[in-house]
């Protein structure tokens, strides 16, 4: 297998998890080469045996470990600083093992335990705040930690400082800009605004992700300031009021991407553009009649007029705004950010449910994935651990890593799929490129999965992506009514 990808700026629960996965694989490896080595000594003709030995690594030497067939370990640990090779009894055994996950685990642990010294918020996406406490000492002396001691009891739990960084940077850029777009219009303007937006669409959907499961980001005495931000800041980003809550919480996981999953992706070829377009474009085109007639068909009538209420008030809104304010402050400020948003939500569904399992596409480890990537988990809040969010949708964002962890041989059991280096948006593309090679490539094999040939790789991620007929999504989803 070729060697996995490490991105300088890995969150550090990323850099944990993918080191973690990679040790596994590595003893994979060793104990394949030790059960080589060991066949090969058994059947010599001279009937020499070679006895194992179990070399000390700590005072042997980098060099003797090498030609003892040891190699030197990239993790800042006490435990299993080295890995065996070849002709050695395993220097790793399964209490390390154990002991390697149980460490990783408090680690992470602890950077969300505000009781705990290794305690660390995350303030900002771009940079972890030991980083800037590195770099910038005075900087996080006499601006961070002030900042944070005032902004860590407007959050909702402490880890969440950057919600509330977030929050700023929105009512200081996009407002303050969409209002002088209305006011004084020029089309350089108006692109650099969609620009900013466009760029701040992923975050902030993320941030929203988590305020739509939590019930809010902020402290519960902001109960009214946390239910009314979303009003303002929602348009500006490209969403309508109301809906993402309604399609992802009420209605996707709800469904799960089974057969009235309105986003499902079972009737769809994966990897045919053209299956993709018509995805994209009925959702554009539909959501706003299809959301409301599925809470009708489940008897939820409520909620389908209140669903149907706020998305046909927020185009209203537009039309009134483009009619007797400014048409094109409303095309570039509301209604390009809403059409590229749209685009994004469905080209990122697509990659989270495009390779699903043919034998059991309604579990939950087998109709999503996890991405162990900068853009899903530093970025967007560990959206990459997307099997994890579905099989506890109330999970809190910096627990994802840890989660996975606890249940990584659950994972591998169930055949999950885990990738590195790439992300929703790229998972899609290289799907649609029918580029296999490059997806077996980004992919981090688990159990039975690192016995695979690059050969076998491909093929399966083949057979995910292939549509299903009807008979078979009433065979494998009989129970869903």
């Amino acid at each position: 297998m070729a060697r996995l990808v490490y991105a300088h700026d890995l969150s550090i629960a990323d850099r944990l998890v993918l080191k973690n996965l990679e040790n596994d694989i590595t003893r994979f490896g060793s104990e394949k080469d030790a059960d080589a080595s060991d066949a090969e000594s058994s059947s010599d003709t001279n009937g020499s045996s070679t006895s194992s030995q179990v070399l000390d690594p700590e005072s042997s030497g980098a060099v003797k470990c090498r030609e003892a067939g040891y190699a030197k370990a990239d993790r800042p640990s006490s435990i299993g600083t080295y890995v065996p090779c070849v002709n050695i009894t395993p220097f790793w055994t399964a209490t390390d093992h154990a002991a390697e996950n149980e460490r990783d685990i408090a680690v992470m642990k602890a950077m969300s335990d505000p009781k705990s010294d290794e305690f660390e918020p995350t303030v900002f996406v771009s940079m972890d705040l030991r980083d800037l406490k590195l770099r910038f000492p005075r900087l996080d002396k006499y601006v961070l930690q002030p900042y944070i001691r005032w902004a860590t009891p407007l959050a909702r739990r402490p880890t969440d400082v950057v919600f509330v960084t977030h929050l700023l940077l929105y009512l200081v850029t996009s407002l303050p800009s969409a209002i002088y777009l209305f006011r004084n219009f020029t089309y350089l303007h108006g692109v650099l605004h969609w620009a900013m937006s466009f760029y701040f669409m992923g975050t902030y959907t993320l941030m929203m992700h988590q305020h739509i499961h939590q019930r809010g980001i902020l402290n519960p005495k902001l109960a009214l300031l946390d239910n009314l931000f979303p009003y303002l800041t929602d348009p500006l980003l490209g969403h309508t009021w109301n809906t993402y809550f309604y399609h992802h919480v009420k209605h996707h996981h709800i469904e799960g991407n089974g057969p009235n999953d309105l986003s499902s992706t079972l009737r769809f070829q994966r990897d045919s553009p053209w299956h993709f377009a018509y995805y994209v474009v009925r959702f554009m085109l539909l959501v706003w009649l299809e959301l409301p007639l599925y809470f009708v068909s489940k008897a939820r009538y409520g909620m389908a007029l209140r669903c149907l209420f706020f998305e046909v008030g927020n185009y209203l809104a537009y039309v009134l705004l483009a009619v007797f304010v400014n048409w094109r402050a409303t095309l570039f400020a509301f209604v390009l950010p809403l059409t590229l948003m749209r685009i994004g939500l469905m080209v990122g569904n697509w990659g989270q449910h495009a390779l699903v399992d043919r034998d059991q596409p309604d579990s939950d480890f087998r109709s999503s994935i996890t991405l162990i990537d900068v853009p899903s988990n530093r970025y967007c809040f560990n959206d990459g651990y997307h099997t994890s969010h579905h099989l506890n949708p109330l999970r809190h964002w910096r627990d994802h890593p840890q989660a996975f962890l606890r249940q990584k041989h659950t994972y591998a059991k169930e055949g999950a799929l885990v990738f590195h280096d790439i992300d929703y948006l790229m998972i899609t593309l290289r799907l649609l490129m029918k580029d296999y090679e490059h997806l077996a490539r980004c992919l981090v094999p688990i159990g039975d999965q690192i016995a695979m040939t690059m050969e076998e790789k491909v093929a399966m991620l083949k057979s995910h992506t292939r549509r299903f007929t009807e008979e078979e999504i009433r065979e494998k989803f009989a129970k869903t009514p």
